[in-house]
């Protein structure tokens, strides 16, 4: 006499079945698994980013209005950025700097976009301890090197917004951006 009822599969002997409460047992955590996920996905799902905070993770900037040696400001995941279009100087300018003379060496290719190296877009945020530089048009100081100069702590940046002189550790910050067409640029 066996203590548990067995169900005997085709071809096995007697006794070496699936038991009935095996298979209680597999429907169970079966159950208890599915049910999990019934919970855990609203707990999870409300950690996605709203709709909001989304639109704010890129933003599309119309440059068709900035004259050469000049930029605007605009705003890019609540801080300012700055768009500026170079000079033919302000070019060269920044070509003939010697990485070796830069804190945080990059060339001009390297923060621009090829076949855009008119179009400077960096974040228009200090990287000593956050301030908003000056310079993005003629009228405001440039600083020494003619690039945007950070009133707070007098770090000075060139017209390639590289670090030259003062506390700020490394350049202004170059967000991912890619342009739409010859007049937007959509960052982000």
């Amino acid at each position: 006499m066996a203590d548990e009822a067995t169900i005997d599969a085709p071809g096995t002997e007697s006794g070496e079945g699936v038991r009935r409460r095996d298979f209680i047992n597999v429907a169970a955590v079966s159950t208890a698994g599915v049910g999990g996920l019934f919970v855990l996905y609203p707990l999870i799902s409300q950690m996605a980013p709203s709709a909001d905070v989304l639109a704010q993770s890129t933003t599309e900037v119309d440059i068709s209005s900035i004259v050469e040696g000049s930029g605007i400001v605009a705003v890019f995941r609540s801080q300012p950025l700055f768009v500026r279009k170079l000079t033919a100087k302000e070019i060269s300018e920044a070509d003939a700097v010697k990485l070796s003379d830069l804190r945080d060496p990059q060339t001009l290719e390297q923060r621009t976009k090829a076949g855009k190296k008119e179009w400077l877009i960096t974040m228009g945020v200090c990287t000593h301890l956050g301030c908003v530089p000056q310079g993005i048009t003629p009228e405001q100081n440039r600083g020494e090197y003619g690039g945007y100069f950070c009133p707070c702590h007098g770090s000075q940046y060139d017209t390639a917004a590289r670090i030259r002189k003062g506390p700020a550790p490394r350049n202004l910050d170059v967000p991912e951006y890619a342009f739409k067409s010859d007049t937007v640029v959509k960052v982000g």
